[in-house]
């Protein structure tokens, strides 16, 4: 940063240190085609050894400003920060930074914030399990190039990355029954989306614990908790389901964070995990992995994720058109939270 009282650097300072005309720094700046790279390595030396910073507005003047928008429901949750640490990791060879909002519980906070990001004329946005409907989010990639990550519709206009949800809560329920389960209860989230429900990640899990719980005979042992996935939602879905009079022997929630809330509530129960009950979740952030929790999870890789996004975005703001869906394919973690019923674990 320019010492106080010094003059700021310009895109002519910079030209005249790089032996090279103000239009060859702007085409590298702006990531022009036809830049070569001794060009384009000279330039940037430049603008390294000078300190230039292009100003954000003039740039967005000339048509980018090398900024994108990430639109996440809230930052409690710790996934999403595993899909910040791949979005961040993919721009760190590019000119672009990523600037993050939060979009919230409705709506209309999510409107509000996606218009704060047009109004800075960020050159793209990528919306992490937004809750406008489809015709929205088109409207929105109408205007600015769009990513959208957890919803599996289809969509000319945006690209998609997504989980596969229903491979993934295979896996855990599957896994539950092959330890000899059959009381399996499942924690479920509700929100305000106007997406069609069957787009929707937590329903897609939440249909696929149905089918492959009904597949192995046991369509009578569904029971479904309705709540949030965030804590205190898999606290009380739990909750209610240790209350009914079936008492389930394993919880799979649809999410870490409803999971965390899951053990909560059995221990405050005066039960044990996974002795009297095994628990599973699906995301498996880092918290999962750490040995006084040691949560058997659904891996969904939020960097690959991240990365994906961002490799995605970049390439709509470069003229792609062509709309292209990017799948995670999941794999189960097992750890100590699930065991046979009445066993240890250990």
């Amino acid at each position: 940063m320019a010492a106080p009282g010094r003059r700021r650097v310009t895109i002519a300072d910079v030209a005249t240190h790089a032996q090279v005309s103000v239009t060859a720094v702007s085409k590298v700046i702006r990531n022009a085609y036809g830049v070569s790279p001794a060009m384009k390595d000279r330039v940037k030396t430049a603008i390294e050894e000078l300190g230039y910073r292009p100003q954000a507005v003039a740039r967005g003047m000339r048509g980018r400003t090398f900024t994108i928008g990430l639109v996440l429901p809230h930052i409690r949750n710790p996934f999403f920060a595993d899909i910040l640490d791949g979005l961040t990791e993919y721009l760190e060879s590019t000119d672009y930074q990523a600037f993050m909002i939060q979009g919230g519980a409705t709506r209309k906070v999510e409107l509000r914030a996606v218009d704060a990001l047009m109004d800075r004329q960020v050159d793209g946005i990528i919306m992490v399990a937004p809750l406008a409907s489809k015709a929205r989010l088109e409207e929105v990639a109408k205007e600015k190039p769009t990513v959208v990550l957890a919803r599996h519709e289809r969509s000319s206009y945006y690209d998609s990355v997504f989980d596969d949800d229903e491979a993934g809560a295979e896996l855990v329920v599957k896994h539950l029954i092959e330890l000899g389960h059959r009381r399996i209860a499942h924690i479920t989230h509700q929100d305000d989306s106007q997406a069609r429900p069957a787009d929707l990640l937590h329903n897609i899990r939440s249909a696929t614990y149905e089918r492959v719980m009904r597949e192995h005979g046991l369509g009578d042992e569904i029971a479904i908790a309705t709540s949030f996935y965030h804590e205190q939602g898999g606290y009380e879905g739990a909750r209610e389901l240790l209350s009914r009079s079936a008492q389930p022997t394993a919880i799979f929630a649809g999410a870490d964070q409803a999971a965390l809330g899951a053990l909560a509530a059995v221990h405050e129960a005066g039960l044990s995990v996974p002795a009297d009950v095994s628990v599973a979740g699906y995301d498996n952030i880092h918290l999962a992995a750490l040995p006084n929790i040691a949560l058997t999870s659904v891996d969904q890789d939020g960097a690959e994720m991240g990365r994906a996004a961002g490799k995605l975005l970049l390439e709509r703001i470069e003229g792609r058109m062509t709309p292209v869906r990017f799948s995670v394919t999941p794999s189960l973690v097992v750890r100590g939270s699930t065991a046979a019923p009445g066993q240890s674990g250990s």
